[in-house]
């Protein structure tokens, strides 16, 4: 069972870093004039700190929800104690950026854009917080 939940989990975890990561490396990096150019409207009407903030949790989160696990299923595989507290850290990780697309979404309806972003929002909320019931529910050993 551990096996089929792993492959599962990683799945996943592909999935939401990477759209995490994309996401929030090129908030980081682009000029608030191209993220606008980009359909990101929102950005010229916040803080530009705090745009950068978002990017930041974003690639954070995406880090640490890659390392956690990694972490967590080394020590499954190597029987290494010290190792399984990464699942608490993985499950949050996820719940977090689950979290955080879940706000985005009704930000998006608050604003009257869902219609051009519904899809990606939800297949990245829905991912999210599954990947987050998968590894809460990881065995902490091979049986």
């Amino acid at each position: 069972m551990f096996y089929v939940l792993a492959v599962i989990a990683w799945a996943l975890t592909v999935f939401v870093g990477m759209v995490f990561f994309k996401a929030g490396k090129f908030k980081l990096t682009a000029s608030i004039e191209t993220l606008v150019g980009a359909g990101m409207t929102w950005t010229k009407q916040i803080p530009k700190s705090l745009v950068r903030l978002i990017a930041l949790l974003e690639v954070v989160g995406a880090i640490g929800l890659v390392v956690a696990q990694a972490a967590f299923e080394v020590g499954v595989l190597a029987k290494v104690d010290g190792f399984l507290f990464a699942q608490g850290w993985a499950v949050a990780a996820a719940a977090g950026l689950a979290l955080t697309m879940a706000v985005a979404l009704v930000m998006h309806v608050v604003r009257k854009e869902i219609k051009y972003t519904w899809k990606i929002n939800t297949q990245v909320v829905l991912a999210a917080t599954a990947l987050a019931v998968v590894l809460a529910f990881l065995p902490t050993s091979i049986a």
